[in-house]
């Protein structure tokens, strides 16, 4: 059986694929670290292996092209691609929330942050002590006494608690271990493309506030986890040659730094 068959089903089980957005995941996780480029060749070899057809592909980066996502380059019979400045520029920031350091203690200092809004209104958040952002109005520092299940419960609305039902679907499948690098690698790309999708949608929640009946006590380390087992097989799959491919530079800022690196150990 396909190792990788659960997680391409549910891929193009959730309505028309988005393409170019799986095209700029694979930028994000399995290009940019490594110089930058990738050429049209083994990105379609990636997306291949998780059901994605050639003339997808073709469509998905005709349109990061013109959009200002992406520039390519002509070298001999294939093209290489790369994020143009614009690009770059628009994905930073996410990169950052994509890959942030879990949290694997108990929060033990937390802040009531209020913040002041127009025509009288205010926003008030519980965050860690150490997740408090400037700009707050008033913020208050203590020991967290007591959550109610109901304050619990109002921390997933419907559709993020679907989300991580789904992303800890796909950690479950994972758990089977995968060897063969291309494999891992499309697996890598599929697990940070759920979790991208999560944390750019979604406001992360503490897992000390997360109701108990959560999909997953911790999502964030557990893709943490699960990144840290597939990663050695995917970062040797882009330095092969395999294939008559041209190995992609020597990772700049190593994967095993992403996630805080904690786990990796």
């Amino acid at each position: 059986m396909d190792p990788l068959a659960p997680l391409i089903t549910a891929l193009h089980s959730q309505g028309r694929l988005r393409v170019w957005s799986l095209v700029i995941t694979a930028f994000g996780d399995l290009v940019q670290h490594r110089g930058g480029e990738i050429s049209s060749t083994r990105l379609r070899m990636v997306l291949g292996r998780v059901g994605v057809e050639q003339g997808a592909l073709r469509t998905a980066l005709s349109r990061l092209s013109s959009d200002g996502w992406v520039h390519s380059e002509r070298v001999g019979r294939s093209s290489q691609y790369r994020l143009t400045a614009q690009g770059l520029d628009r994905f930073a920031s996410a990169t950052a929330r994509i890959y942030a350091p879990a949290r694997n203690e108990p929060v033990l200092q937390w802040a009531v942050c209020v913040t002041l809004a127009g025509a009288g209104g205010e926003t008030t958040r519980i965050v860690p002590a150490d997740q408090v952002a400037d700009g707050a109005d008033c913020v208050v520092l203590g020991p967290l006494q007591h959550v109610s299940d109901a304050y619990r419960a109002a921390q997933l609305v419907p559709a993020h608690r679907a989300a991580l039902t789904a992303l800890a679907a796909d950690l479950g499948a994972l758990r089977v271990g995968i060897d063969d690098p291309l494999d891992a690698t499309a697996a890598r790309l599929l697990l940070i493309h759920r979790w991208r999708r999560i944390v750019l949608r979604f406001p992360e929640c503490v897992p000390d506030l997360l109701p108990h009946d959560a999909p997953l006590a911790n999502p964030r380390a557990a893709v943490a986890r699960a990144y840290a087992a597939l990663t050695p097989a995917v970062e040797g799959w882009l330095t092969s040659d395999a294939g008559g491919l041209a190995p992609l530079p020597k990772a700049s800022q190593p994967a095993a730094k992403r996630f805080g690196g904690a786990l990796w150990a």
